[in-house]
């Protein structure tokens, strides 16, 4: 069986203090809840987030990861360097790296290959625009982004997470209908089972598009979707808990 997962994606905000109340909140009621707990932030509070949740049930990890080992690559970070933090996930592929940093699939796929040799969990990103869904592209869209990951990952699918980020629904209010994500990580299932059967129902797949505390609970009760990659929400310790008791 698998152990959802609510990982929460703080983007670029956050301040010492407002971290500290903010991990405070969620450590005061993380004990009592079912799923397993993660908050990926900005790289410069590694440390903090170290120092505070060190010990407890709540997991931490980065936004990005360098596709290089080391080197002269001004500005990135490495998975070592996540590490040495306590890091033991990191997001790859999200929409706005995707869009804002022109990321492709390949340079992906590279990330989140580096991540696992590393010893690192990567949570990779998929999904379409508006656009792209009004074409009836969705499917295709996906297929196109998870394969080269797939490719570069090889025998090591279940060391993997995916998260399906319909980008339309990201930071807009909209939301997927639990039917309609169900159905896009029914069919991300179906493209795990093609590679390895055992692996695939071991794989968690995360939904990534406005999950909120009034809609989690109906989106977590679909039989593909194994937690969620949350975004605004995770600014909040009570909205962030309310969705993880949702599990």
């Amino acid at each position: 069986m698998r152990t959802p997962l609510i990982a929460g994606n703080w983007k670029m905000n956050g301040s010492l203090a407002a971290n500290a109340a903010l991990m405070a909140g969620v450590l005061g009621d993380a004990a009592a809840v079912k799923a397993e707990l993660a908050v990926c932030v900005p790289a410069p509070y590694l440390a903090q987030a170290q120092s505070v949740l060190s010990g407890s049930r709540v997991r931490w990890g980065a936004q990005d990861v360098s596709a290089h080992e080391n080197g002269a690559f001004t500005g990135e970070v490495s998975a070592a360097m996540l590490l040495e933090f306590g890091c033991s996930c990191v997001i790859v592929g999200h929409s706005e790296r995707r869009s804002y940093h022109a990321e492709n699939d390949q340079q992906v796929a590279q990330k989140a290959r580096r991540a696992l040799l590393s010893g690192l969990t990567p949570i990779v990103c998929v999904g379409e625009t508006l656009h792209e869904r009004e074409q009836g592209a969705t499917d295709a869209v996906v297929t196109r982004q998870l394969t080269p990951v797939l490719d570069a990952i090889g025998s090591q699918l279940a060391s993997i997470v995916i998260a399906y980020e319909p980008v339309w629904a990201i930071g807009t209010g909209k939301t997927a209908t639990p039917e309609m994500a169900q159905q896009v990580h029914a069919r991300i299932r179906a493209m795990l089972i093609e590679r390895d059967a055992v692996q695939a129902q071991q794989v968690r797949l995360l939904y990534g598009g406005s999950m909120k505390p009034d809609n989690a609970k109906d989106l977590l009760a679909m039989p593909d979707i194994d937690g969620g990659l949350i975004g605004g929400a995770s600014l909040n310790a009570s909205d962030f808990l309310v969705i993880a008791h949702a599990v």
